[in-house]
């Protein structure tokens, strides 16, 4: 699975009730392809290219990312390290867990 099917298939993964009254929006920038996840009052769409005002914005390389999802490299350390770029961390960690990225 490639990083851009990962993140088209976050809506079928992401709990609902976990979701409920947020709203944000994620711009991904993995290896120059870009997605946007857009979550809103519990349901998440996902569209190919930047959409909207992001309040996160992810750049990695496929492999980095696809590892981090995996588990097959600590996301602390990709982080530190560069091999992922993360402009609002704690946006993220709002919902890695609901998203299946952690």
């Amino acid at each position: 699975m490639t990083a851009k099917e990962f993140l088209l298939s976050i809506p079928e993964k992401a709990k609902g009730e976990s979701l409920e009254g947020m709203d944000t929006v994620f711009h991904f920038d993995i290896d120059g392809e870009e997605v946007s996840v857009k979550v809103e009052d519990g349901k998440v769409n996902v569209l190919e290219g930047l959409d909207g005002d992001p309040k996160c914005v992810i750049k990695s390389t496929n492999d980095n990312f696809m590892g981090v999802v995996n588990g097959d490299i600590n996301p602390t350390m990709a982080v530190l390290t560069g091999k992922i770029k993360i402009n609002n961390p704690t946006e993220l960690i709002k919902y890695a867990k609901s998203f299946g990225i952690m």
